[in-house]
This record gives C-alpha cells, structure tokens and sequence, in this order.
C-alpha cells in the first residue's frame, strides 16, 4: 500500500499554490512590477522560499523580469488573461459570425486583437476551413503588427503617438521576399487600410498564405478587435471581392451586436 506523503509535504503544496495566487494578483495591480523583496514582504514569507517558485514562474513564462530585476506578469499569463476574457465576451457574440464565414467563403475565419503586454497581434479566437489545404494558427499565437493582415489593420487604427513610436522603434524584417521593408511603404499602406475599411496581405509573413481583416470598433469608437479570413495566397486571390463582401458584412452584425444599433462604416 502506498504511504500517504509527510505532513509537511501536505501541507507545503496548499501554501505554494496559494503564494502563486497571491504573486498574480499582487502583480495585476503593480503595473510597473516588483521586486523579489517587494514579493517576499507582500507574500509574507522569505526570500530564500520564493527564489524556487519565482523561477518556476518564469520558465513556464506566467511572469517576466526585466534587467534591473523586477517581476510582471509574463506573456503566457497576459495571454490566458485575454483568451478568458474574450471567451466570456466578445468570442461569445463572434462565434455564429465565424462559423457563417467559414461556411460561406470556405477559409479560416479568426479574432485578432493586440496584445496587453506588447505591440504585437494575438489571435483570440478562430473556426477553421474543412478544406485538406487551409489556414491554421494556435490560439494566443502571436504575430508582428508589420507583416500580418490583422497586424497591419491593428496598427493602422492605433492612436497617432503609439504609432509613431511602434514605427520609429521596429526595424522591418523580411520574412518572404513580399515582406513590406520599407518604411515609406508601411505608412502609405496604414493610410490605405484606414481609408478603405480593409487591410490585406498576399504571402507577406509565409510564403503561399494570405489574408484579409475588417475592423470592428465599439460603442465608444475605439477598435476592438479584427476579423480575418485566411488561406492560401492564390484562394484568397481569387476570391478577393467575393470574401471581402462577406467580411464587411460579418464586421457589420458583429458591431451592431456591439453597439446595440444599425453600425456605421469606418470607410
């Protein structure tokens, strides 16, 4: 018969999931993160008994320190965090539209929205194609805002400072030889997404895959998040006008449920 562990050992697992509980929250409210003594004082315990469980933390990537030592909240945490929120909200409203998309237009359909921890895309959601070849992407996947449909339509409705600094700080990376790498271009390519209501990619982050994005804003006018239909370079291609009418039409139910009214065009 197996022998049930030593009281102490009982005893020890309760009170480490209980501090990683208290870290996390302590953590959500400091923006700017703590230190490893801040943690110990606010956890009650010595530093020498968080060491383990900090660094546990770290390598499953719940929390992230930064050179002069202090711990936030890490981007696998980040990611969990929007993933629940957005299942409880917005993927709620959104699902019946992405299945309607993939239905009608035969892609992947999928969520993006930007990262809360950085200037990145992340997909929140997503039905795929049936079709053997397709469009396939992990949930809480994340993607550079340059070289993505969803990136690009997310960086293009960004407030004008934020943005400013996103382009002045990223060097522009080829990824396919269609990889936009000039600045000038990216710029001109923003204005075009905002002036016609869609952003578009052919073979720009892989080679042979390519999307379309619509924006949906909220009530209060500021963009939530984007649809996107996805799949290889030459379907998409093909089927420009006939999947962009969808997606404007997905865009305007899922905005409408949004505001609770008729939805106005953002073109």
């Amino acid at each position: 018969m197996k022998r049930p562990p030593p009281a102490a050992s009982r005893a020890l697992a309760p009170q480490s999931v209980e501090r990683i509980f208290t870290i996390l929250d302590h953590l959500a409210v400091e923006r700017a993160g703590d230190s490893l003594s801040g943690i110990a004082r606010m956890a009650v315990a010595p530093k020498t008994s968080m060491v383990g469980l900090l660094a546990g933390m770290l390598d499953g990537g719940y929390l992230s320190r930064d050179e002069e030592g202090r711990y936030t909240l890490g981007p696998r945490m980040l990611s969990l965090a929007m993933r629940v929120t957005a299942k409880t909200d917005l993927t709620a409203l959104a699902r019946p539209l992405l299945n309607d998309l993939v239905q009608q237009t035969g892609e992947t359909a999928l969520l993006g929205a930007i990262a809360p921890d950085a200037e990145v895309s992340i997909y929140i959601d997503k039905v795929e194609s049936s079709n053997p070849v397709r469009y396939t992407v992990s949930l809480g996947e994340r993607r550079e805002l340059y070289a993505t449909a969803i990136g690009k339509l997310l960086l293009a409705h960004m407030d004008k400072a934020r943005q400013e600094k996103y382009l002045r700080g990223h060097h522009l990376r080829a990824f396919t030889p269609n990889t936009i790498t000039s600045m000038r271009r990216l710029r001109t390519a923003l204005d075009e997404i905002v002036r016609e209501g869609i952003s578009r990619t052919d073979s720009e982050r892989v080679v042979g895959a390519s999307a379309l994005a619509v924006p949906v804003f909220g009530p209060e006018g500021r963009l939530r998040l984007g649809i996107v239909v996805a799949g290889p370079s030459e379907r998409i291609r093909d089927n420009r006008v006939h999947l962009e009418r969808h997606l404007h039409e997905a865009r305007r139910r899922l905005t409408e449920l949004l505001v609770g009214r008729t939805a106005v065009s953002p073109r």
